[in-house]
């Protein structure tokens, strides 16, 4: 498989979910513009392109697998690939494109973090959207010859070094007929480049029973493709962990729901999505926080935009969070979040003319 013009459908519910946004939420307008300028943008530069091919040999041993004679520590996937009886894999590379990330390093140079982040976000959906369809037409080709393809796994995910990245893009460049349709390279770390660049393993097997009687071996369950003719079971969302969490190096769950509960819900090494260079700058200019003598402490977050190109008038809003003293372990006392004063170009919005007064409870709850 070598397509250098796929077609791309992102789907808007995968966009807002790895923009951090909950299921259901709408976005507000100028998230809506943010994220519609993203999708123009790509529609007009991007050159996504997908390459994929079957291994000529596979050995599954006690504690890694053989490539076509290279090995790999890759244990949950080995565990994958032995449970379905596999014969084979496909050896999968996709990517955005070296235009979107070049456009996206213009935007923060520019300082326009916003559209930044929107548009690096919307090249990592299209990395998934890009595996998704891979996995589809894989699946469409094994079904014809009576075979089942497992889920993917890549270099990055539990279990499987990320710095083996090199190892399997070198098989990818060397063992077709054809070379990959884009240039494609894997630093020292394991990071690819360009980046929104994704390589993936997808086992194949002859026993479909197995697939079918293991859930956990049905790919389905966490492909987002729609109107796909193979889908065998519901989309549930993602279990592994996204191309944005993979390859950014955050943190993935892969515990019980009690485990996760006994973690600490504040970790001040955390890793943002938003990168730390636009969050120490909004801390600079954006954020104040103030100290009382009865311990309680305010901090107030300016928050500035513009309403949709039909307008086009700049707003500002204040997100205000009081918090308790150190000795209670700093509880929200309370939050709120409204126009700051004097501001009138809140009113500008097309949602709040249509709905005036839903439009500001809403924002009051966030």
């Amino acid at each position: 498989m070598r397509d250098v013009s796929p077609l791309v459908e992102v789907q808007a519910a995968e966009y807002q979910r790895l923009l951090g946004y909950p299921r259901g939420r709408v976005l507000g307008d100028r998230a809506l513009e943010l994220a519609t300028a993203s999708r123009a943008w790509y529609a007009r530069h991007g050159r996504p392109w997908i390459y994929a091919r079957e291994s000529r040999s596979l050995e599954i041993g006690a504690g890694t697998i053989t490539v076509d004679g290279v090995p790999f520590a890759a244990g949950q996937l080995r565990t994958m690939l032995s449970d379905a009886g596999a014969e084979s894999v496909v050896l999968v590379a996709v990517g955005a494109g070296a235009e979107i990330a070049r456009e996206a390093q213009r935007l923060w140079d520019d300082e326009k973090p916003d559209e930044y982040f929107f548009l690096e976000i919307f090249g990592s959906a299209v990395v998934e959207h890009l595996v998704a369809q891979a996995g589809a037409r894989l699946c469409a080709a094994a079904d014809g010859e009576r075979r089942a393809v497992l889920p993917h796994y890549s270099p990055g995910y539990p279990t499987w070094e990320i710095t083996e990245q090199g190892p399997l893009l070198s098989l990818l460049q060397n063992g077709g007929d054809e070379g990959l349709p884009r240039e494609l390279e894997a630093m020292e770390s394991g990071m690819l480049r360009p980046k929104k660049s994704l390589l993936a393993v997808f086992g194949v097997t002859p026993h479909v029973d197995r697939v079918q009687a293991l859930g956990t071996l049905v790919p389905c369950e966490n492909c987002s493709l729609p109107r796909c003719d193979y889908r065998r079971r519901a989309y549930r969302g993602p279990r592994r962990p996204s191309e944005v969490e993979a390859m950014s190096g955050m943190a993935y769950e892969d515990g019980t729901e009690s485990e996760r509960a006994e973690q600490a819900p504040l970790n001040l090494h955390a890793q943002y999505s938003v990168s730390a260079k636009a969050l120490r700058r909004w801390a600079s200019e954006r954020l104040t926080i103030a100290s009382h003598d009865d311990g309680t402490t305010d901090a107030l977050f300016r928050y500035e935009g513009t309403t949709c190109a039909n307008a086009s008038r700049a707003f500002e809003f204040h997100y205000a969070v009081t918090l308790g003293r150190r000795e209670e372990h700093f509880p929200v006392l309370d939050q709120r979040c409204e126009p700051a004063p004097g501001d009138v170009g809140h009113t500008f919005m097309c949602r709040y003319r249509a709905a005036a007064p839903q439009l500001m409870e809403r924002i009051a709850e966030e």
